[in-house]
């Protein structure tokens, strides 16, 4: 990686380790002890991520102690589980455009999630790919608004950044200027959420429900992140302020995402960037974990 994308992504994680620290993004609620929560939210995902199914007793049972020892915080980490482990979740795909039966007004937003650039900037096939559905998408709902997603990874060109090169796309194919938003910050697709809720509760009150829009083997992490990200946002279970809809799909000839990566993706969410980096960049060995008890 270059010297220059290692030091965007210290910068990121830095604003995401002071959001966490200053402003209280993540905080336990009573008495309850940050360091202990962090450890069991931590050993639940990763012992999900690592062993499936296999860890179900075992998670169940730091739920219980969550819950416990947060009641708040752990009734929305279990409804975040629930959401990870259902068989639903990413399903049904719809591929090349957003199904009928969405509302076609500014209540809804269409999220296309980014894919990384070339060294010059110009956008891999991949990402034109899924702005060709986001596009078919637009314009079946033309009142909606539609987010471009994603942050500076073209390793020599610093100036270019996935949502910004997404978005000159979107207008050039005749997409109406006040519908685009550019979230352009992100390197992560946790970050993706966290960064388009910022924008859409500071912005645009009226979107309450997203679309998200990726290839198809992405679908699946980008819904379980944005309601996480919404749970775990509420003030009270159930008081979620976006509701994830639907989805479209490009259909990738290969592409896959494990549930480790989804298990680093939800650190990163509760707060924990380290920890969360440490497993995207494969130095937290998986195959080393302690066997279940």
């Amino acid at each position: 990686m270059k010297q220059k994308t290692r030091v965007a992504i210290i910068c990121l994680v830095a604003c995401l380790v002071l959001c966490t620290v200053f402003t209280g993004c993540r905080k336990t609620e009573g008495s309850a002890d940050p360091e202990k929560i962090q450890k069991i939210i931590e050993e639940m995902v990763v012992d999900y991520g690592a062993y499936g199914a296999e860890a179900e007793k075992k998670t169940a049972s730091l739920q219980k102690e969550l819950e416990a020892a947060d009641p708040g915080l752990g009734t929305r980490w279990s409804k975040i589980m629930q959401i990870w482990t259902s068989a639903d979740l990413g399903r049904p795909l719809h591929y090349d455009v957003l199904p009928d039966g969405l509302p076609d007004t500014d209540e809804l937003c269409i999220v296309v999630l980014g894919f990384q650039l070339n060294p010059d900037g110009s956008m891999k096939d991949e990402l034109i790919h899924r702005l060709e559905t986001a596009l078919a998408s637009a314009e079946k709902y033309p009142n909606a608004y539609i987010v471009c997603t994603g942050g500076g990874t073209a390793s020599e060109n610093e100036s270019a950044s996935e949502a910004g090169e997404m978005a000159k796309w979107l207008l050039e194919h005749g997409v109406a200027k006040k519908r685009v938003i550019v979230e352009d910050n992100s390197i992560t697709t946790a970050q993706n959420a966290l960064f388009t809720y910022d924008i859409l509760i500071s912005l645009y009150p009226s979107v309450k429900k997203l679309a998200i829009v990726s290839s198809d083997y992405h679908i699946a992490t980008g819904e379980l992140l944005f309601k996480a990200e919404a749970i775990l946002r509420a003030g009270v279970p159930g008081g979620e302020k976006f509701e994830v809809v639907s989805n479209a799909a490009w259909k990738a000839p290969s592409g896959t995402l494990s549930a480790m990566f989804q298990a680093g993706a939800l650190i990163e969410l509760s707060g924990d960037v380290k920890t969360a980096f440490e497993i995207y960049y494969d130095n937290y060995d998986i195959h080393e974990l302690p066997p279940l008890k």
